[in-house]
């Protein structure tokens, strides 16, 4: 029996809908970067919610919008750039694997160098300054696999998070509400 991922709301209350927006962006709305501050916030909140989550983004307005259905707008304009963000992240991932796979290559050349050239040292054994000259190979080969332990280990699977928190966002049920003001407030 399979479940259905949770949903999440996720909502931000903004002046006016331009808010939203970078405003050093000139494209067109539904092209346009998201404000760092709304996408921090945004981003930050999915990432704090489980990865498979879905979510609904919920957008209250205290001004009027110029445009006669922001909806439809807000919508293309957020699928858009999470949809942007999630090629950005998985281009990094691929860069960041195959990083890997080169510094792998290159760590398992300089770790069997290095034991070897060990090896030969032990059969020499002449000597205290020889025993630590072997030591140190054999730490150094092994330090060689440091990055590709690293880059395998820990490093990719922040961005494979990431990567699934953007493909959710970017298929996020977007809805944009206007907030009344309270009486006297007008």
């Amino acid at each position: 029996m399979t479940t259905s991922p949770p949903r999440h709301r996720i909502e931000l209350r903004l002046r006016a809908l331009e808010q939203l927006f970078n405003s050093m962006d000139p494209t067109p709305f539904h092209h346009k970067d998201l404000d760092p501050d709304a996408e921090q916030f945004i981003e930050s909140w999915a990432l704090e919610f489980p990865a498979e989550s879905r979510f609904e983004i919920t957008i209250h307005l205290e001004e009027q919008p110029s445009i006669a259905d922001p909806k439809a707008l807000v919508t293309e304009a957020l699928h858009n750039y999470f949809d942007y963000k999630a090629e950005i992240t998985r281009r990094e991932l691929k860069l960041l694997l195959q990083q890997g796979r080169i510094s792998l290559a290159i760590g398992l050349a300089v770790l069997a160098l290095a034991l070897f050239a060990a090896e030969a040292l032990a059969k020499l054994a002449l000597g205290r300054f020889l025993g630590i000259l072997r030591e140190s190979l054999t730490i150094g080969g092994w330090v060689a696999m440091w990055r590709p332990m690293q880059i395998f280990l820990y490093d990719w699977w922040p961005l494979r998070r990431r990567l699934g928190v953007y493909r959710n966002l970017a298929r996020a049920h977007v809805t944009v509400e206007r907030i009344l003001a309270a009486p006297g407030k007008a």
